[in-house]
């Protein structure tokens, strides 16, 4: 599922904003340590959620191949 997450910005987006506290955006962008970390900690109490999804919007947040999520 998470072997190609480019192209794939609007669905990660939406995972983040609906789920993001939960690390499912993580999850599916193959970066399981963290996504437990966010799972755990409610995205780090709010601000690293809030800060993917700002990385998700730019394009600048990264899958776990270290390549960019970009439409």
């Amino acid at each position: 599922m998470y072997a190609e997450v480019r192209g794939e910005k609007d669905r990660l987006l939406l995972l983040c904003a609906v789920g993001g506290y939960f690390g499912l955006h993580r999850f599916f962008a193959g970066r399981w340590i963290t996504g437990l970390i966010w799972l755990f900690t409610a995205g780090v109490f709010f601000i690293g959620w809030f800060i993917d999804l700002i990385l998700i919007a730019i394009g600048k947040f990264k899958d776990k191949n270290g390549f960019d999520v970009t439409n």
